[in-house]
């Protein structure tokens, strides 16, 4: 059994890490809040963008023709990966990079370069034979949205330049503040919007100035941003809320520690007294003899 020392110095060192994860966890609240907030707010436009989309396709009197749309054949795909600078988050990292990882091997025919949002993704990849076209990282688990505009300029150039003939994003779906999913988009070329019988009766008298396909011109960049803003800021939620999460169980865990060894303090604290208390009556009835 370990001696009282050893135990008190474990006990001092457990209440110690149980005050960082508690201050961690409630830092990783107060991001998640201001988080949940930009995607609450990002979602009805990204939604709204999609309505606007479907009705132009629905009211357009020819094909759509704009690059973002253009499908080729496959010779070469580009994988944006999203996930944290940080550690700390449960599983939220791993879970990422195992998905990245069955849709490379899914994929593995193609000619497959990678850009890497975050720098755990990064430090995973750059030990693999996967080639790295371009690294993004130390967000502090915030949106920079001139970033994000630089990576979208860079997606949609090599698009366009027939670099690269499709690209896909994998990042994590935030549900709930305890609920997240691995998604995987087409993000480029963009999937041409469905357009039902109610849609095309509903818009069908619509009178677009300029056309639809200069109107089309205009609105697929800012489309394209959206796109990979909503990502961002949904893997950055889900981040915080993973590691809001693991916090909260280090927490409980490192109680449920501190009360174990506090047991086995005060039982070899009993013992020691139990054993002087021996050696004195053991005393004591010796001079007596």
């Amino acid at each position: 059994m370990a001696t009282l020392r050893e135990v008190k110095k474990r006990i001092k060192s457990v209440v110690s890490t149980k005050r960082i994860t508690k201050a961690m966890e409630m830092v990783a609240a107060a991001y998640l809040r201001r988080a949940q907030q930009r995607v609450e707010q990002a979602k009805p436009y990204a939604e709204k963008m999609d309505e606007m989309l479907s009705h132009l396709a629905a009211a357009a009197t020819a094909e759509i023709v704009h690059p973002y749309f253009e499908e080729r054949d496959i010779k070469k795909s580009t994988l944006v990966v999203i996930a944290s600078d940080r550690g700390l988050c449960g599983s939220f990292n791993s879970n990422v990079i195992r998905r990245a990882d069955q849709w490379l091997q899914e994929n593995r025919s193609a000619n497959v370069e990678l850009i890497c949002v975050g720098k755990r993704v990064y430090d995973y990849y750059k030990k693999r034979d996967w080639p790295i076209l371009e690294y993004y990282g130390d967000w502090g688990g915030q949106l920079d949205y001139d970033r994000a505009k630089q990576i979208v300029n860079l997606l949609t150039t090599r698009f366009v330049l027939e670099q690269t003939d499709e690209i896909n994003l994998i990042f994590t779906r935030f549900l709930s503040m305890v609920r997240y999913r691995i998604s995987v988009e087409q993000y480029l070329p963009v999937a041409r919007p469905e357009v039902s019988d109610e849609g095309k009766s509903g818009v069908s008298d619509y009178i677009f100035e300029p056309t639809s396909e200069q109107i089309y011109t205009a609105l697929m960049p800012s489309y394209a941003t959206t796109k990979m803003v909503t990502a961002l800021t949904e893997s950055f939620a889900s981040e915080h809320g993973s590691r809001m999460i693991a916090m909260g169980n280090a927490t409980k865990n490192a109680g449920e520690m501190v009360d174990a060894l506090t047991l086995d303090f005060n039982k070899a604290r009993q013992a020691q007294i139990t054993k002087e208390l021996l050696e004195v009556v053991g005393g004591a009835e010796a001079l007596k003899g």
